[in-house]
């Protein structure tokens, strides 16, 4: 009798995840109950008016809104889809070029033995950014460079995504002058903005620290052995380079010179956009395809290659830059079936329930669940501090710690979650599946989100205010 072969288990396609999530959420609108609370206009921003939760009437998601949900959710995330389709583009012509290739072998010449502190060094620029401007999805124009970096020096796509997503997560985590959350949420609390930045710098030199060496870690077993790369296989038809090998690439010339200039000065532009003048998403799309334009045309390409070089840079990230659309329809799904305030004031019902001590670790654990569900940090705090502010005055707790349990709460969970914008355009950009990106992140994130109930506890007890 011939054996029976073993089934292998093969991980779900990433966009049959997130559907199956949809079809999860669309069954809960059927069986969850509806409600709303009410909300009202406070400084411009809308807020929950805490003890206004009531019930409405059931509106369950049917079958064929669950698929008219998909091209809403491409509507609602179009900004952050084109802004990926855009920058692919731009760095499309860049490529073609040659600049990138001729100054990344330059760089890893000088850099000899010591390339390892290329990510260390990346992380903490980034984690600046991510802690004084929020840096998200901004960075997201970095990862290219971050990935070709990565695969000069022998590592692969997630160790040159990481530096730039972790680096700018970690400074997101730490949080210390971020407007978008801490802001917000002191706003609301009505708080001094920024204040308890000496504890939150503490908490976020344990937390930077933990992931430079995890990727650093990553990093070592990957060029001591490709087959321990989480993207080995889809990774095989690109052989690391050999950093002595390079010196015999071709000259970096100046074409290559003007075109590095022309990147280097529009990012500059970019973040002096973001920092002075509010530039967004559609600023910054803008400014990349001024930058890709000018490249090709100073690199040589001419009008018609440069465009070409701009259709190939979009067909790269075609497949991550759709998926931040198709995961927005989650949100929609739960939206369209009045359940996510439902799901909101059960929660709180359920911390309310805790002994004091363990109420902070409640609230943490509570904005970490439902950030999946509102991704956007400013939304968050808008929903869930006015409940959470009065929940801590009632027992005893300074306001401080209520906005502590939201920020590492919010921010810590936006490397995992395929609702968050910023996470599904770095996969994007980078070519990574969610799934390998899953499977390479989630022990960090349990150490983070372990650090961050340390620092809740000891916040408690000392008394951050």
């Amino acid at each position: 009798m011939p054996e029976s072969k073993k089934r292998k288990f093969v991980i779900p396609h990433t966009y049959a995840i997130i559907f199956s999530i949809i079809l999860l959420m669309a069954a809960a609108t059927y069986l969850i109950p509806a409600g709303e609370y009410e909300r009202e206009e406070v400084n411009g921003r809308e807020v929950v008016v805490d003890g206004s939760y009531h019930s409405v009437e059931q509106d369950p998601v049917s079958i064929f809104e669950i698929f008219k949900s998909i091209p809403l959710g491409m509507e609602k995330g179009a900004t952050i889809i084109f802004y990926i389709f855009l920058v692919g583009g731009a760095f499309g012509a860049i490529q073609a070029t040659g600049a990138i290739d001729a100054g990344i072998n330059k760089l890893v010449r000088k850099l000899g033995n010591n390339e390892k502190l290329l990510i260390p060094v990346v992380m903490f620029v980034f984690s600046i950014l991510g802690f004084t401007t929020g840096m998200a999805e901004e960075s997201i124009i970095f990862v290219p460079i971050g990935i070709a970096i990565a695969r000069a020096l022998g590592y692969d796509a997630i160790v040159g995504t990481a530096m730039i997503s972790l680096g700018a997560a970690s400074g997101f985590i730490g949080g210390m002058m971020n407007p978008f959350t801490v802001g917000v949420a002191q706003g609301i609390a009505e708080i001094p903005i920024f204040s308890g930045f000496l504890f939150r710098s503490v908490v976020y030199v344990f937390i930077l620290t933990a992931a430079m060496f995890y990727v650093m870690r990553y990093a070592s077993k990957v060029k001591q052995d490709r087959a321990n790369s989480v993207m080995y296989d889809l990774e095989l038809e690109l052989p690391a380079e050999d950093p002595d090998s390079i010196k015999d690439s071709g000259p970096f010339t100046k074409r290559h010179i003007l075109v590095l200039l022309t990147l280097g000065s529009g990012i500059a532009i970019n973040m002096y956009g973001v920092l002075n003048w509010g530039w967004f998403l559609n600023e910054l799309a803008a400014s990349f395809i001024m930058i890709g334009l000018i490249s090709g045309i100073i690199g040589g390409l001419g009008i018609n290659k440069t465009f070409a070089s701009y259709v190939d840079g979009m067909k790269l990230v075609a497949f991550g830059a759709l998926i931040v659309g198709f995961a927005r329809t989650i949100l929609v799904v739960m939206e369209n079936g009045v359940i996510i305030d439902t799901v909101i004031h059960s929660l709180v019902g359920v911390i309310s329930e805790l002994p004091a001590t363990l109420t902070v670790l409640g609230m943490f654990l509570f904005q970490v669940v439902l950030n999946f569900f509102i991704p956007s940090g400013s939304g968050q705090a808008a929903t869930t501090m006015p409940l959470m502010v009065p929940l801590a005055d009632l027992l005893g707790m300074e306001r401080q710690i209520a906005v502590l349990a939201f920020q590492y709460g919010d921010a810590i969970s936006n490397s995992a979650i395929p609702t968050s914008a910023a996470l599904m355009g770095y996969l994007a950009v980078a070519g990574i599946p969610y799934d390998r990106w899953l499977k390479f992140i989630w022990k960090l994130v349990l150490i983070w989100i372990g650090i961050a109930a340390i620092g809740l506890v000891v916040a408690v007890a000392i008394g951050v205010s």
